[in-house]
């Protein structure tokens, strides 16, 4: 059963890996931390409107805090080397098939040995819950869209199978939950307190 996933996710990862080379420096940037520090700094002014109180300020950071902490924690500290699933980037029998991005002349970007899961997808679909969720409507939506982005981006770029990102969409979600809960545990404590 192993075998068969593993084929169907190197397939669809052939499929969608590359797609369209034009969009090659997009996809860069797109996967570059430090590009996003614009979004960031709206997302804490945004929470900082919401929550005009400092005891809720900081029980949102601890919230955020938590989830990015578990999210990398599980996926580079805990499955990355757990599972030792090499990346595409690094599987010798697809060498010749798979598209990767010049990081800079004669340098080819291809990430750490393993992936499985993606660290970009956890701590990005962590976040997007989280904020989506404490900001409410049109910030939900456009925060999984720049998540969904963020993990297609590492498809494209050749670090990253189909499955190693739907493993990260799952960390975030699990890590995002725990830190929601811990905060509707603090609200609901406040209004009965």
């Amino acid at each position: 059963m192993l075998d068969i996933l593993q084929n169907w996710d190197t397939a669809l990862f052939l499929a969608l890996n590359g797609l369209a080379p034009a969009w090659d420096a997009f996809f860069w940037w797109v996967s570059v931390p430090w590009t996003w520090t614009p979004l960031y700094l709206l997302l804490v002014l945004a929470v900082c409107r919401r929550f005009p109180a400092r005891r809720s300020r900081l029980w949102v950071a601890m919230a955020v805090g938590l989830c990015l902490t578990g999210t990398d924690v599980v996926s580079a500290r805990v499955l990355k080397p757990g599972v030792a699933r090499l990346r595409p980037s690094h599987e010798p029998s697809l060498e010749e098939a798979i598209h990767l991005v010049e990081e800079r002349p004669g340098k080819w970007y291809q990430g750490g040995s393993y992936g499985f899961v993606s660290s970009h997808a956890a701590n990005h679909m962590g976040m997007a819950l989280v904020f989506g969720t404490i900001l409410g409507g049109p910030w939900l939506v456009g925060l999984l869209f720049w998540a969904l982005l963020i993990g297609y981006s590492r498809i494209h770029l050749g670090v990253h199978y189909p499955g190693d990102v739907l493993g990260g969409f799952l960390v975030g979600w699990g890590m995002a939950g725990l830190a929601l809960q811990l905060l509707a545990r603090f609200n609901q404590h406040s209004t009965t307190s």
